[in-house]
């Protein structure tokens, strides 16, 4: 364990050894998170306590992740030493002012008390959105924020957004992590699936495709008898390979709501998020792997229950209900969610199974109308997405273990970048947002029974009525 922390503590030691911003190391406490949560949650997959390897990896991690931790306080306070000289001195009575002197046309912004950068720990000393995109729009008229030399780009040979010379700053590491949580959180559907993270654009990861029982290829078992020859197999693998595809959200804001930065603050932690949390939902179950992930219903991994003989057009009966469910790989179904087009949900009201004198209701929310909604299928819970299809059609109710869906997420998350030259002539900034994601089922194709001629799947959807 002592071993395991030195290496950790050696690698950071040699990570701060060379430049290094704090944004930089902000986007290191992401990955360390992220590899922590992903070590444990492999465990709680398989219900079991982490191995003593996993353990020793995961006090690394915390190790590792405190050092980072303690290194961003320590830079942030030299940054916030830097801005308090870099601020005029602050005068109990002003100097009298001759007649004839000149106004100053560019004063400097000046950065004390409570408004220091180390009392308000990654945003640069901005109380908020609003407040740092105002100071974006001032520097246009040559009055720079001392705040904003912190979160400039390291300067290149090209002219880009991201250099404040050329109109753009970077937006503080904080305000992008509200973003990001918003993102992933509670109604994405990018949070339940296998989530990887990644510095690079890609990873392929190797792949066993074979089924417990299938008789040629791959791993085999086999009864011998007392003093014969063991009969040998190998390993069959293949390979996926997924890319992290770019979305990006441009998102003029006028001067006017820039002023109120109050407005701004909660226009843009409402509204990016949901944009950016419907596309990627749409993506895992809709996409065509062109530029984007490759979604589950255009996967030939899943299964197509088919309608029954003279259902109604749109209509969802309790068999089909029964057959999806019969259809869904028996091992995964503890971790299946429904997800459901929202206008289903009032024929789940009404199902019921049985005949008329003793008819059991299939669907109820818990403790019955009067309750709360989002209620059980067969035990498992219920989600609404906007990204099911049409009533009716291929995808408006499906059963999904979204766990055997690979998500790829690029290193820090949401990339977010202001410039105000854009549509200077307009009066208006540009907030540029851009994520880094890509994702496809773990499963190539359907399973293959042993003894039925039904295929199963880790997604079950039902055919078009």
């Amino acid at each position: 364990m002592k071993n395991v922390v030195n290496r950790l503590a050696q690698g950071v030691s040699r990570l701060f050894a060379k430049t290094i911003t704090i944004e930089e190391l902000q986007e290191k406490l992401v990955t360390l998170a992220a590899s922590a949560k992903s070590i444990q949650d492999a465990a709680d997959k398989e219900a079991r306590a982490l191995t003593a390897e996993e353990s020793q990896e995961v006090e690394g991690i915390f190790a590792a992740f405190e050092a980072t931790e303690l290194e961003i306080k320590r830079r942030e306070k030299i940054q916030a030493q830097e801005a308090r000289l870099a601020a005029p001195v602050r005068r109990t009575e002003p100097p009298p002012v001759p007649a004839a002197a000149a106004v100053d046309s560019n004063p400097q912004p000046r950065i004390t008390g409570g408004d220091s950068p180390a009392a308000r720990s990654g945003t640069a000393g901005f109380r908020s959105m609003g407040e740092f995109s105002l100071a974006v729009r001032n520097a246009v008229g040559g009055t720079v924020d001392p705040r904003l030399r912190v979160l400039n780009a390291v300067p290149s040979t090209q002219s880009q957004e991201a250099q404040g010379a050329d109109g753009g700053y970077l937006v503080p590491p904080d305000f992008r992590t509200a973003i990001v949580q918003k993102v992933m959180g509670e109604d994405s559907i990018l949070a339940r699936t296998d989530q990887q993270t990644t510095g690079s654009n890609s990873i392929t990861l190797p792949v066993d495709e074979t089924t417990p029982w299938q008789t040629s290829g791959g791993v085999q078992a086999y009864w011998e008898g007392e003093g014969g020859l063991m009969t040998q197999s190998k390993v069959a693998l293949n390979s996926v390979t997924v890319r992290a595809n770019k979305m990006t959200a441009l998102v003029p804001v006028t001067d006017e709501l820039l002023e109120d930065s109050a407005s701004l603050s909660a226009y843009l932690g409402k509204k990016v998020p949901e944009k950016m949390t419907y596309k990627l939902n749409d993506a895992i179950l809709n996409g065509d792997g062109v530029m984007k992930p490759l979604g589950i219903f255009a996967s030939p991994a899943v299964v197509s229950q088919a309608a029954e003989g003279g259902q109604g057009a749109g209509t969802v009966l309790a068999a089909n209900i029964n057959k999806m469910w019969s259809r869904m790989y028996a091992p995964l179904r503890r971790n299946a969610v429904w997800i459901i087009n929202q206008d289903i949900e009032p024929q789940l009201d009404s199902m019921v199974m049985g005949g008329s004198t003793a008819s059991v209701p299939v669907y109820l929310p818990p403790n019955g109308l009067a309750g709360a909604p989002n209620g059980t299928l067969k035990g498992r819970p219920i989600i609404y997405s906007e990204a099911c299809a049409a009533v009716g059609t291929v995808g408006d109710i499906a059963l999904v273990d979204f766990s055997q869906y690979l998500s790829l997420v690029k290193t820090g998350g949401i990339k977010q970048d202001v410039s105000i030259h854009l549509w200077f002539d307009y009066g208006l900034t540009a907030f540029r947002f851009s994520f880094r994601v890509g994702g496809l089922p773990w499963w190539a194709s359907s399973i293959t029974r042993a003894k039925s001629a039904l295929p199963l799947s880790f997604a079950v959807a039902l055919a078009a009525r």
